[in-house]
């Protein structure tokens, strides 16, 4: 996603990682990189906590740090960390991470989890993955995870914004794997001609508008991508957005005939719960 190089620095926090790389994408959302743990591993899809120090408890002269569950935008495979976070003025932690720099410390606690992973869902014919705002974020992930290409014949991402704005960091990621060569490499030459990508937006004007639920519901979807309505024995999906949106989409993909999945109980469809937007 960017050429900026890695920079080192031996971390002062507790849990430190660096920034390297930090892009503004509207005055409402923003990404950025930062120095990957040699230690850590985890599953695309999965989130960890992150963020920075509070202010100085005037009782106790300590500071608390202020942390976040964020997913992991960027691959399993990827030397860095991305993440893809939204601006709030009066947030406890994004009014203060939005102003991070590059070669700033964030805190990352290590230890991923999450749902949005493969060892969830049952195997399948075509994926869905059903976002909103910076809900795109695990999907940025999977979508580089050659895994999503080998276990699926056709995979869809949705991203329902406000405004066309709003949609930048997502199409620019879904342009950078279609040119991109390593990926190619990655994961053999023609894997982006599986991907489908279906923006939307609910305010401004665009192509396509509409919220995604609407759109299931009156069948758009379907039609505008030429496929059949999603059916238990080919389907599977991954959701990641607001709360009103998430049990929206669950009642939507209940009534398709899916059932929800978990780690321990992998089934036809899985929800991202610990989600800020």
């Amino acid at each position: 996603m960017t050429d900026a190089q890695p920079i080192k620095a031996v971390p002062t926090l507790p849990d430190a990682q660096t920034v390297t790389f930090v892009q503004h994408w509207t005055d409402r959302l923003f990404s950025f990189r930062c120095t990957r743990p040699l230690t850590l591993r985890f599953r695309s899809g999965e989130f960890v906590m992150i963020g920075l120090m509070g202010d100085v408890d005037p009782k106790t002269g300590k500071q608390k740090p202020i942390l976040r569950a964020y997913s992991i935008a960027s691959p399993s495979w990827d030397e860095e960390l991305e993440f893809y976070s939204i601006k709030v003025p009066d947030g406890p932690l994004t009014s203060r991470l939005q102003n991070i720099r590059v070669g700033d410390q964030i805190i990352l606690r290590p230890k991923p989890v999450g749902t949005l992973v493969h060892d969830a869902i049952l195997p399948g014919k075509r994926l869905w993955f059903f976002a909103t705002g910076t809900g795109f974020a695990p999907f940025a992930s999977l979508l580089r995870e050659p895994q999503t290409y080998e276990d699926y014949d056709e995979v869809i991402i949705t991203h329902t914004c406000r405004e066309v704005g709003e949609l930048a960091y997502g199409a620019a990621l879904i342009d950078d794997i279609r040119q991109d060569e390593m990926l190619a490499e990655l994961m053999g030459e023609g894997f982006h001609e599986k991907l489908r990508y279906y923006p939307t937006t609910t305010r401004e004007q665009s192509p396509k508008m509409g919220r995604i639920t609407d759109l299931m519901r009156s069948g758009d979807v379907f039609r505008d991508l030429g496929v059949e309505p999603i059916h238990p024995d080919n389907d599977r999906a991954m959701v990641c957005g607001n709360l009103a949106f998430n049990l929206e989409i669950k009642d939507l993909l209940e009534g398709y005939g899916l059932h929800e999945g978990a780690n321990s109980d992998p089934r036809e469809y899985v929800v991202e719960k610990a989600f800020v937007d």
